[in-house]
């Protein structure tokens, strides 16, 4: 009922390929942003923006690159969190190097290092697959942690081996730092995931998307029909290294201020990632974003629930709620593999006919 397209007439190749071709996911979308720009920013404090929005943001932006790479090329990676510590040592080394850069264009040139990195690490992926393939990229990880842990030149030889942000201005506002004001650490970080939102879409709705999607489905059949294995491979690795190397800059620059390789960008992260593109669903953008809020949001709300609510002590409770997080994967999984971004799908198929039975 609510999503029925009854009058919602095409009359053109434009309107009939737009992102959102249904009025009212157009609405809602606008809505969202709207209330996460216009709202959000007046409301929230250190606590909400370093707690909650900032690593929910961080981690959209990296499941959005896992997930160019896993669900829509079919590449396995468990390298994650090392592609994430080349996004974040970037940044440092380019922000410390060039202190008059913009840290837009310092980010960028982070994921770009990131990309070129990972289409370095991809080359197996043209003679290996599957699980051979994970071992390759896990392998990545523990030498890019290693890497960055033994050569001094990366932290610019800290006898701590720490990096550390220093404060950086855009556009007259501070963003990093700890002078930085929560509001506009939320509209840099939340700026930066919808416009490689929106460009990630176009991407997986083309032709670059489309190869990818033969290849993950049928390597053999998409190169008989024209698609290069070699350009397609290479390209998701380079895109979704590039997301995941931005990701790693925000979580240095904008998030923490100050990382140590061994402990900020471990083998957990690599896993948190692809546990959330696996829940929010593979091969969906919106899935990158459902599988974030997730893993992101529900451990903190069990927490607050168990503590505040039924006065289990802390340690207590983070037992508890890893567990719970732990039985809740096993859940989604077996109730439907494809993910939140599934059952959102499924929610609005039966709005469409409701109030009438299937």
């Amino acid at each position: 009922m609510f999503y029925r397209e009854a009058g919602q007439f095409k009359t053109g190749y434009d309107t009939d390929q737009q992102i959102f071709p249904i009025r009212q996911d157009r609405w809602g979308i606008m809505l969202f942003l709207a209330v996460a720009i216009l709202v959000v920013p007046f409301t929230i404090n250190d606590y909400w923006a370093n707690a909650v929005l900032l690593p929910l943001l961080v981690y959209a932006m990296a499941a959005l690159g896992l997930n160019i790479l896993v669900g829509y090329c079919g590449q396995i990676s468990l390298g994650t969190g090392g592609f994430m510590a080349v996004g974040a040592f970037a940044s440092f080394k380019l922000t410390t190097a060039f202190p008059d850069l913009n840290l837009i264009i310092v980010l960028l040139l982070s994921g770009c290092v990131t990309a070129a990195v990972g289409v370095l690490f991809g080359l197996p992926s043209l003679r290996i697959k599957g699980f051979y393939l994970a071992v390759a990229t896990l392998a990545a990880q523990f030498f890019l942690v290693w890497l960055f842990n033994k050569v001094e030149w990366f932290y610019n030889y800290n006898a701590t081996g720490q990096i550390t942000m220093p404060p950086r201005e855009v556009f007259g506002f501070l963003i990093t730092g700890p002078e930085a004001k929560p509001a506009v650490t939320y509209l840099f970080a939340l700026g930066f995931l919808i416009a490689l939102g929106l460009v990630a879409k176009n991407i997986v709705r083309g032709r670059i998307g489309r190869s990818w999607m033969a290849i993950r489905d049928m390597d053999i059949a998409a190169e008989l029909i024209g698609v290069r294995p070699l350009m397609a491979k290479l390209s998701a690795f380079a895109v979704s290294s590039f997301y995941v190397g931005v990701a790693g800059g925000l979580y240095f620059t904008v998030w923490l201020g100050a990382a140590e390789v061994t402990e900020a960008f471990d083998i957990n992260q690599s896993f948190l990632v692809l546990f959330m593109v696996i829940i929010g669903g593979l091969g969906s953008i919106l899935g990158s974003f459902l599988g974030a809020a997730f893993l992101v949001l529900m451990p903190i709300l069990l927490k607050n629930f168990m503590v505040n609510w039924l006065g289990i002590a802390a340690v207590t409770a983070k037992h508890v709620e890893i567990t719970l997080m732990g039985v809740l994967i096993i859940f989604f999984l077996i109730v439907e593999p494809h993910g939140l971004a599934r059952l959102w799908q499924i929610l609005k198929e039966k709005l469409r006919l409701w109030p009438f039975p299937y």
